[in-house]
């Protein structure tokens, strides 16, 4: 069984994110999304809560399976027998910083690191940013699926 991990925070899940997952799953039969723990980071959603968008997100594709994790991404992998990691790239810097930390997997545990160039249509999409512009009062229902944009819309309308 084919078998890949997409990693991220997620908070939240954009189109970006989900055309990244849904290009992995089509060439995998399994793919994990680990959603990171950062005990250092405050997000704006909890770790549940990113899961549940996530697998609601996700539930058309069958394939695809939403956990949380901690500490290394090779653990992670290790554990679940996961040979290759799937991540999309925006721009030349997303590379810079993408490709040390390939090099740096594949030396300690040989599990592979795969680029997707991200679709042209989300090349400027990032969490922060949605989140940002949400925060100011933008129109950002076109960047998440309508279920994470409602969840947005309630977060920030509580603060």
């Amino acid at each position: 069984m084919r078998r890949a991990v997409c990693p991220g925070s997620f908070d939240p899940i954009t189109n970006g994110h989900l055309d990244i997952i849904g290009r992995a799953s089509r060439l995998y039969d399994v793919v994990h999304v680990a959603v990171m723990i950062n005990q250092s980071k405050q997000g704006l959603f909890t770790v549940e809560e990113r899961i549940e968008l996530i697998r609601e997100a996700t539930a058309g594709y069958g394939n695809i399976v939403v956990e949380s994790f901690h500490g290394l991404l090779v653990d992670f992998c290790k554990q679940r027998e996961i040979p290759a990691i799937v991540k999309g790239l925006r721009a030349v810097s997303d590379f810079d910083y993408e490709l040390q930390m390939a090099q740096m997997n594949m030396g300690l545990s040989g599990v592979e690191t795969l680029f997707v160039p991200t679709n042209p249509t989300y090349s400027f999409l990032s969490s922060s940013l949605v989140k940002e512009v949400a925060a100011w009062g933008g129109d950002v229902a076109h960047l998440l699926p309508a279920h994470v944009h409602a969840a947005l819309l309630e977060r920030l309308a509580e603060r």
